[in-house]
C-alpha cells in the first residue's frame, strides 16, 4: 500500500472516531503546530496551551472534516485558536524600541526546532523556518495586528497561496494581499539588516569562539573581559522585566549585581535558541553545594563583537533539556 493510501486510511480512521489513529496524526503534526503557534504568540508556554486546545477542538470537530488535507485543517484550527488567544490576552502592541517592550517573549530551544519540518515540505521550507524564528523576527511581528500576523506567517513562512490563506481566515484574496503588503512594510522598518549570503541559522567559528570567551569571562567574574567582547552600543534586555541597558557605560550595575559582593559562582553551558547561540547560566550561591538554573542568555553578533544579549529567566530549562541543578565538578 502506498504512503498516500496509508495516510488517507489513517485520516479516515481518525476522523471517524479512532482515538489511536487521531493520536498518531496529532503526534505527527504537534511540533510544527507548536512552532506555528509560537510564531503567532511569541511565547513558548502559550503556544503549548494553544496546541492542546487545537487538538481538543480538532477531535470535537472531527465529523466536519472533509477531503485529505488534514494538516491544513489543523493549521486552520490552530490559527483561529491563536487569534482567540491574542484577543483574550489583549496584549498591547509595542513600539519595539527593544525586546523589553515584549514582556511575553520567550526563547525556543533549537533541538525542538530540529523536529519541525514535515517531510512533504522539502529542504527549502526548513531554511525559511530557520530564518523566521529569530528573536528579532518574533518580536517584530508582535507589532502587527493579529490578522496581518497570521497572513504574513501563512504566506511568507508556510508558503501558502493567497487563496489558501483567504480560505483559512474566511476573507478575500484581495484582503490577504493588501494585509501582506502592509505587514511587509512594517517589518522592513523594524528588522535589523542581515547578511543575505549567510543564513541566520549558521553560526560561524568566530561566533562560537566569542560565545566561549563570553562563557569563560562570566565564569571568572571578569567584567573587563566581557567588555572587550561587546560592541560599544551593546544592548541587554531581560523579558519579562521592562529593563533595557544600552551601551557599555550602562553595564556597570549589571556587573555589580552579577559579580560584586557575595552573589555566588557562575557556571555557563552553551546551548542555542531561535537559531542563535546562547548560554544557560547556573548560579551557586554562597554556602550552597549545587549550581542552580538561573537564566538563559541568547546572543546576537555583529561582525566580531556581541551586539545584543536577551536574557530570559529559568522557566524553560526543562524544555531546553537542561537539568535544574548541576553538581560542582560534574559534567556539563
Amino acid at each position: 500500500m502506498s504512503n498516500l493510501a496509508t495516510d488517507e486510511a489513517v485520516i479516515a480512521a481518525a476522523t471517524s472516531g479512532d482515538e489511536h489513529a487521531f493520536a498518531e496524526l496529532a503526534q505527527r503534526h504537534r511540533r510544527e503546530l507548536h512552532v506555528h503557534c509560537y510564531r503567532m504568540l511569541g511565547n513558548f508556554e502559550d503556544a503549548e496551551d494553544v496546541v492542546q486546545d487545537t487538538l481538543v477542538r480538532a477531535w470535537r470537530a472531527k465529523d466536519t472534516f472533509v477531503g485529505t488535507g488534514f494538516r491544513a485543517w489543523l493549521y486552520k484550527i490552530a490559527t483561529n485558536a491563536c487569534l482567540d488567544t491574542i484577543r483574550r490576552k489583549q496584549r498591547q502592541v509595542p513600539r519595539l524600541d527593544s525586546f523589553a517592550e515584549v514582556p511575553w517573549l520567550q526563547p525556543y530551544p533549537d533541538h525542538l526546532l530540529d523536529q519541525v519540518a514535515p517531510v512533504e515540505a522539502g529542504p527549502a521550507a526548513t531554511v525559511v523556518a530557520k530564518e523566521t524564528i529569530e528573536l528579532a523576527f518574533l518580536a517584530a511581528i508582535q507589532l502587527l495586528p493579529a490578522q496581518q500576523r497570521a497572513i504574513l506567517i501563512l504566506r511568507e513562512v508556510l508558503d501558502w497561496s493567497a487563496k489558501e490563506a483567504a480560505d483559512l481566515l474566511e476573507t478575500t484574496v484581495a484582503g490577504v494581499n493588501s494585509a501582506l503588503q502592509r505587514a511587509r512594510a512594517t517589518l522592513r522598518t523594524r528588522l535589523p539588516e542581515r547578511d543575505e549570503h549567510r543564513p541566520a541559522s549558521d553560526p560561524t567559528d568566530l561566533e562560537r569562539s566569542l560565545l566561549q570567551r563570553y562563557i569563560d569571562a562570566h565564569e571568572r567574574g571578569d567584567p573587563s573581559a566581557i567588555t572587550e567582547l561587546v560592541r560599544d552600543d551593546i544592548r541587554i534586555t531581560m523579558p519579562p522585566r521592562p529593563w533595557c541597558y544600552d551601551g557599555i557605560a550602562s553595564l556597570a550595575p549589571l556587573f555589580q549585581a552579577a559579580f560584586g559582593g557575595s552573589h555566588g559562582d557562575w557556571l555557563l553551558v552553551p546551548t542555542s535558541a531561535n537559531r542563535q547561540l546562547a548560554a544557560a547560566n547556573y548560579l551557586r550561591a554562597p554556602g550552597d553545594d549545587l549550581y542552580r538554573a538561573f537564566k538563559i542568555d541568547v546572543v546576537r553578533f555583529a561582525g566580531d563583537r556581541i551586539a545584543e544579549v536577551t536574557t530570559f529567566d529559568n522557566t524553560l530549562f526543562d524544555a531546553f533539556g537542561l537539568p535544574p541543578t548541576v553538581t560542582p565538578g560534574g559534567s556539563r
